[in-house]
């Protein structure tokens, strides 16, 4: 498989949030290195998959929460990714609902990686 270490750091990243077990520190650093459209791209895909209706939702919204207003450079990265072409790529092409977290990733970093 293509970037496998790649799609490996963007799915830890994603999970750690989504499940909470990597500190915020960690998550913060995590997001400094990465590409903003994987960014905007990830706390989307959290945002739609966690709707007010989720079981889970107060925690995953909650830790997303805690990442924007933590840090000035989570905002500039979700701004900065918001008008990647990549973003208009997934947007128009897929929905975030429709993909599981890893298939969400594998797809995101190839087209981001290749």
């Amino acid at each position: 498989m293509a970037f496998e270490r790649e799609q490996r750091e963007a799915l830890y990243l994603l999970e750690g949030i989504e499940n909470g077990n990597v500190p915020t520190v960690e998550v913060g650093s995590l997001i400094d290195e990465a590409d903003p459209a994987l960014v905007y791209l990830v706390f989307t895909w959290l945002r739609a998959r966690y709707g007010a209706d989720h079981p889970a939702a107060e925690g995953v919204i909650g830790r997303l929460v805690e990442l924007t207003n933590g840090s000035s450079s989570v905002n500039d990265k979700m701004r900065e990714g918001k008008s990647d072409p990549i973003v208009t790529w997934f947007e128009d092409e897929h929905s975030y609902r429709e993909l599981d977290s890893r298939d969400f990733i594998a797809l995101i970093v190839d087209k981001l990686e290749g």
